[in-house]
């Protein structure tokens, strides 16, 4: 039996991956902040589908948050064979409106968080011959628009970049780049959705699915819905002169408020 370990994993996406892998028969390793909830998870799902849960609470915009998770990916004598580096948050605002800690914050969590944890992991998944990382970007990395966008373009960057010097070690790294998935995301951040269109929106669970489909088949970057990968498309041909102004009038249309 294999072992996952998902970051974010008491809600949204990750709350998904847990499910899914789960009923697949895999032992997770579940990481976030909250103990409680992590806890209910944990049992929950081991009582659901007979699977060990274990819990490691951590806040990875901390140092020591980082390290407890990144010790526990290098742990050779209970390995994980998968990581989900899922964990993120959005703020509400537009750049300069939003305080430089809390850029900062976003940069630690989305950034310096997933290259540590990839490494940690990835080293260890080497070393055994086999392994993967899936590192959850977003479609906004496709697009100029703040630094949301920018940290998750680095996460795609980083992934792809990672996963050409591992080629052949039999470690797969995988960039998932979803659009806008109904979680606690926005509500969290503090951000109005009612101006978004229905057909914009993603089912967690079915962009899981999608997403190790796409892992299996070897895939170093995932847009995981046939309406997202078709605005890609429009994306990649758009001269990004038009595409910074469409993006901007775009975001104050559909963007969270």
């Amino acid at each position: 039996m294999t072992t996952a370990l998902i970051t974010g994993s008491t809600a949204g996406i990750g709350a998904a991956f847990a499910r899914r892998l789960a009923a697949d028969g895999h032992d997770l390793v579940l990481v976030a902040r909250d103990t409680k909830r992590l806890r209910e998870q944990a049992t929950e799902l081991h009582d659901r589908h007979g699977i060990e849960a274990e819990v490691l609470t951590a806040d990875l915009a901390a140092d020591d948050g980082i390290e407890s998770v990144a010790r526990r990916l290098s742990d050779r004598k209970n390995p994980v064979d998968l990581l989900v580096n899922n964990a993120g948050f959005g703020n509400k605002g537009r750049f300069l409106d939003v305080s430089m800690a809390d850029e900062l914050k976003m940069l630690k969590v989305h950034c310096e968080a997933v290259l540590r944890l990839t490494s940690a992991a990835a080293e260890a998944m080497r070393e055994r011959g086999r392994g993967g990382v899936v590192n959850v970007a977003s479609v906004a990395a496709f697009v100029p628009r703040g630094t949301y966008g920018a940290s998750k373009a680095w996460v795609v960057q980083f992934t792809q970049g990672a996963a050409r010097d591992l080629a052949g070690s039999g470690v797969r790294l995988m960039a998932l780049c979803p659009g806008f998935v109904r979680t606690e995301f926005h509500e969290r951040a503090g951000m109005g959705t009612d101006n978004i269109p229905d057909w914009m929106w993603l089912d967690a669970d079915k962009l899981v699915t999608a997403a190790l489909a796409d892992l299996a088949r070897g895939k170093t970057v995932s847009v995981p819905d046939p309406r997202y990968k078709a605005l890609m498309g429009v994306v990649k041909v758009m001269p990004r002169g038009l595409l910074g102004g469409v993006s901007s009038r775009t975001g104050r249309k559909y963007g969270p408020q």
